[in-house]
């Protein structure tokens, strides 16, 4: 359940982190984004000062680590689709096995964060830390497809 949890938080945050820095060209700020978010998280999960001063470079070191693992699969299967607009099963089963080697080496990132989280945070604040950044996630994407679509109706 934890390693769920876990796993599904680290999803949301790639995907986030990937979509802010796309982004960017529409003006995102991601610097203030992250400030905004960590401000968030240290008042949700109740982190003090130092931790959250521990908690934070490791968690954008995880998070930097898993971006750049997810840029390299979208990489692959960039190339996949280039090379050839009508893929054999061959190449449709390497780009599953690519897939669930990403999943694979996403898990193995986890579990090595997870030892080094537990000598930062307590599992309670822990645990309130990444449901706290899940929350703020969800909220900015919900407030930058609102933006978005308020911008289509403006046009």
């Amino acid at each position: 359940m934890k390693k769920t949890i876990i796993f599904l938080l680290s999803a949301i945050t790639l995907s986030i982190f990937s979509f802010s820095l796309r982004a960017q060209d529409r003006k995102m700020n991601v610097e203030d984004f992250e400030k905004r978010k960590q401000a968030y998280v240290k008042e949700k999960a109740a982190l003090t000062d130092e931790e959250a001063q521990r908690y934070f470079p490791l968690n954008s070191e995880l998070n930097q680590k898993k971006f750049e693992l997810n840029r390299q699969y979208r990489q692959k299967l960039e190339k996949a689709r280039k090379n050839n607009q009508k893929m054999s099963d061959e190449e449709y089963r390497q780009i599953i096995e690519n897939d669930v080697e990403l999943k694979m080496k996403e898990a193995e990132l986890e579990k090595e964060y997870s030892a080094k989280f537990d000598k930062v945070l307590s599992p309670e604040k822990l645990f309130k830390a990444q449901q706290a950044e899940k929350t703020f996630i969800q909220q900015e994407v919900a407030r930058f497809r609102e933006q978005e679509k308020s911008k289509g109706k403006n046009k």
